[in-house]
């Protein structure tokens, strides 16, 4: 096999599993000690800077990172149930528990730099497009038709998983910086480009929720609702109560929310009930967890057929069982179970089935192509559109994902207008910055706790059910305390800090293979990488993490280290008597619009305490 390269970014980024899944790369590691440490306000930054709401994304996160996270990995090759590091929840206890981070912010331009830059829609990727190019000198609007910005931060998620309080004050910091919000529902993409904009981000989101046409739908619609759309209405506090037998169509977060909150408004009998089994269930494993722990049952394998009503009145809903098929592919189908179709009474209907795109604004002649289903047609690196200073991110690019795959959409797509305004390539895109530390202290002494400790994931803590249940505003979860925040930062792995070899140093005394607890370390004949896999002390089975390969060594054999396992626990270093091995902290850096050179028309922006 090739020699690894680890100067390269990418190699030790995809090692620290976590940060290489979240789409917006912060790098959990860093903070996770920063937390540990007790240094609250520098963790908060660390998120800050990737993923723009640690606050809200400590609450609201799909945790892409924890089932990447090494230690549930590490369980599982033990046989012990998987149990992630709680990454989204010690996020939140920087937000929590932080102190001074205004100080630490970046700060309003004194003056502007002459361009001016629309954001349509005032959700996750506008935001994060504003705070990225305002303290450039771009002069950032953000129109929205809703009375405050946050988009669908506030107006879908309930208070009780979100307080308002903490959308206002991460939105806040970002209007800080000199963004300008406007409460206007913009109707025409020609009456916007006639503004003389010098680059329109489109982060309008999927804003159409998805209805069901069946039989009795027209005639008992007083009584349907669709899920998006009401959870709006509590938001906006235009709806404050519900019948109390509740039926939610779907499998998604949005109907474990819909359910929840009809909880809270007088839903007794609230049942949520899928087409799916619930292993197929889109909705997150916790979010599930959560509703039944209020209970509400979730009923699988049913597909609605029509809706039962008398006089117009709502009186229930009727389903059809069904079972899954799996065909020599593994594609699945549902089918008739063959059973009598089975009646549900109820009062109300939240339907939550998926959500769309939705652009009728944007006028056909406006000079932005759309593809057959209705998608802005985009450059999937720069995501700019056929009009060139027209951009689109989040949900309003690629369709419905999360918050903070908007993050990440936000941070791309000012990277490229600034790159458009600048007169530069869209699809240059800046490398991630990477710095390697040794962290010796000693011959055989670190600067980092490498210590593993058996602890399972901490439990955080729960306001009392009964309570929670009459007041639709009331915070659920109340996140670690300081002692628990610290036992579970402590079960982190630092996979940041990396087994560093130097084939020069060896004397292939295998002294560290013997030591490895995982039996991730190899010194075998050298071969091509399907076959070098079967042939290490641990076959390693899982090939979308890398091997690192060192140089030939004298024996004619190389070092082949499983980097799928490796627990980091710096062994190998600590045993090795020459210092072959180091163990040396890795920082990836994404690199964000704000720091991109600015041009000489920048260059004499000073900058002033906001």
């Amino acid at each position: 096999m090739d020699t690894t390269n680890i100067k390269n970014p990418d190699y030790f980024h995809k090692v620290v599993d976590c940060q290489w899944a979240c789409p917006a790369h912060t790098p959990v590691p860093e903070y996770i000690r920063k937390i540990a440490a007790g240094r609250f306000d520098e963790a908060y930054m660390i998120n800050w800077k990737s993923n723009v709401f640690p606050g809200i994304l400590g609450r609201t996160c799909d945790r892409p990172c924890e089932p990447a996270c090494r230690r549930g990995r590490v369980e599982a090759s033990n046989l012990e149930r998987p149990e992630p590091v709680a990454i989204c929840r010690l996020k939140r206890v920087a937000a929590d528990m932080k102190s001074g981070v205004k100080s630490m912010m970046p700060k309003r331009p004194s003056h502007y730099n002459g361009k001016r830059i629309a954001c349509i829609g005032a959700g996750p990727s506008s935001l994060t497009v504003a705070r990225d190019l305002a303290p450039l000198g771009y002069e950032v609007t953000i129109f929205d038709r809703d009375h405050r910005p946050g988009g669908m931060i506030w107006s879908q998620i309930p208070r009780f998983r979100l307080p308002m309080e903490v959308i206002d004050e991460e939105v806040g910091y970002i209007l800080d910086l000199g963004v300008r919000f406007e409460q206007r529902h913009v109707e025409s993409m020609k009456a916007m480009l006639e503004e003389r904009f010098d680059a329109i981000f489109v982060g309008t989101g999927a804003p159409k929720g998805r209805d069901l046409d069946l039989p009795g739908r027209s005639e008992a619609s007083a009584n349907i609702h669709v899920g998006i759309q009401w959870l709006a209405s509590v938001s906006f506090g235009h709806r404050e109560q519900i019948g109390s037998r509740v039926i939610v169509l779907g499998g998604g977060n949005t109907a474990m929310d819909c359910c929840r909150t009809a909880r809270r408004l007088g839903g007794e009998d609230v049942k949520v009930i899928v087409r799916s089994g619930f292993e197929e269930m889109k909705a997150s494993p916790w979010e599930k967890e959560d509703a039944m722990h209020e209970g509400i049952p979730i009923l699988n394998y049913l597909v609605p057929t029509a809706f039962v009503h008398e006089n117009g009145k709502l009186i229930g809903m009727r389903f059809d069982r069904v079972v899954a098929q799996f065909d020599d592919k593994g594609r699945r189908k549902l089918v008739s179970a063959g059973e009598p179709e089975q009646f549900f009474p109820c009062d109300d209907v939240l339907i939550a089935v998926g959500q769309e795109n939705a652009f009728p604004w944007i006028e056909s002649d406006a000079g932005i192509d759309f593809d057959e289903w209705g998608m802005p047609r985009l450059d999937p690196k720069s995501f700019q559109s056929s009009l060139p200073q027209v951009f689109f991110g989040g949900d309003a690019a690629f369709g419905p994902k999360n918050i903070i795959w908007a993050v990440a959409h936000g941070h791309d797509a000012a990277i490229s207008i600034h790159k458009h305004l600048e007169g530069s390539d869209l699809l240059d895109r800046p490398l991630a910055g990477m710095s390697l530390m040794s962290q010796k202290m000693g011959i055989h002494e670190w600067s980092y706790d490498n210590e593993i400790l058996p602890d399972k994931r901490h439990k955080v803590m729960w306001a009392d059910v009964e309570v929670t249940l009459k007041n639709v505003s009331m915070e659920v979860e109340l996140g670690f305390d300081p002692a628990s925040a610290w036992k579970e930062a402590q079960r982190c792995l630092n996979c940041d800090v990396q087994t560093v070899f130097e084939a020069k140093l060896c004397i292939e005394c295998d002294a560290c293979v013997d030591i490895c607890p995982m039996d991730c370390i190899s010194f075998v004949p050298d071969g091509d990488e399907a076959d070098l896999r079967t042939r290490l002390k641990a076959p390693a089975t899982n090939t979308s993490q890398d091997l690192y390969i060192s140089k030939g060594l004298k024996t004619n054999r190389v070092m082949a280290k499983d980097e799928d396992v490796c627990l980091h626990c710096g062994l190998c270093a600590e045993r090795c008597p020459t210092g072959a091995w180091d163990m040396q902290k890795s920082l990836i850096q994404m690199v964000h619009a704000t720091e991109l050179e600015c041009s000489k028309r920048h260059a004499g922006v000073a900058l002033v305490e906001a």
